[in-house]
């Protein structure tokens, strides 16, 4: 009897543990969880070198953690491309625009189809970029120069329209017909590999509503300063704390990562952690998070 009862006691301990189910067998799905979606968050530059190259901050998320992997770095933008080729699934948010101001694509008479929009985009040189954007300036009047896109002033972004300072639309010159020629899906945009998803994002958006408009980063050698310093690691320092409202999320990192974003005095590695962080929030978000009606021309940023 008292055999009997303690074996009753060992089944029931087993069952309530979850390490079995009513047949008989093993809980698979507790003991071996699916693993997470494999995240990145991409800096990206229109000239990249083996000393200013694009940078992929790759991570993935677990619950309201995102953990930092690793951080992948491409001198050329054939390694880019061979980064965007790997199989997915995968979720990337990306620091280039994916769109145009609708009001300058209608006042340079350009295609409203965005593929076919892109496709003429890509085949100008800069300079004739320069040339179109410059005359359409211009004719505008002092303070409305540019013309905006409708996620622009939620983001706090510059217009994608911007050959200087930053020179925002030769990223998209060179980033967009790459991430097409890939075949990965731009939501809202452009169809392609539902497995291999490419979103738009800012980290100045982030960063701004953790330090403020602080500067945290140069590429000027002479601009590197304490200052900086110190606003990157009290930026490291909020994201770990989880201090974004915004996005609800805290980032996980090993003390080596930590002195290596602190360390990187010219905030790529930063900027594509921020990145990061907004895709892990897309990650959990119906259709990525992004809004209800975006204009197939204008796209939008991830969390803005």
């Amino acid at each position: 009897m008292l055999t009997a009862v303690a074996d009753l006691f060992r089944i029931a301990t087993f069952v309530s543990s979850g390490e079995a189910r009513v047949d008989g067998t093993h809980n698979r799905a507790r003991m071996n969880p699916p693993p997470s979606l494999p995240l990145l968050g991409v800096d990206f530059t229109s000239r990249p070198t083996p000393r200013k190259p694009i940078t992929i901050a790759r991570g993935e998320r677990l619950g309201a953690v995102v953990r930092l992997q690793r951080v992948d770095t491409c001198p050329s933008f054939d390694s880019f491309a061979s980064a965007l080729a790997a199989p997915g699934p995968w979720l990337g948010v990306f620091d280039l625009p994916f769109g145009l101001p609708r009001e300058l694509v209608q006042a340079l008479g350009w295609p409203l189809d965005w593929p076919a929009l892109m496709a003429q985009y890509a085949a100008l040189s800069r300079e004739q970029i320069r040339v179109a954007f410059a005359a359409f300036c211009d004719a505008r009047p002092a303070g409305g120069k540019f013309a905006h896109r409708a996620c622009d002033l939620p983001a706090g972004s510059s217009p994608s329209m911007k050959w200087v300072n930053p020179p925002v639309a030769y990223m998209m010159h060179a980033g967009v017909p790459l991430l097409i020629a890939a075949g990965v899906h731009l939501p809202g945009l452009h169809a392609g590999d539902a497995q291999r998803v490419a979103l738009e994002g800012y980290p100045g958006l982030l960063a701004r509503e953790l330090i403020g408009r602080r500067s945290y980063k140069s590429d000027s050698k002479a601009q590197q300063n304490g200052e900086r310093l110190i606003a990157r690691k009290d930026l490291l320092h909020a994201l770990e704390q989880g201090r974004s409202a915004r996005l609800g999320l805290r980032l996980k990192l090993t003390p080596a990562q930590h002195d290596a974003l602190v360390g990187d005095a010219s905030g790529d590695r930063l900027d594509a952690t921020l990145c990061l962080m907004q895709a892990a929030w897309a990650s959990g978000r119906p259709g990525h998070g992004l809004p209800a009606a975006v204009d197939p021309i204008e796209g939008w940023i991830v969390s803005a």
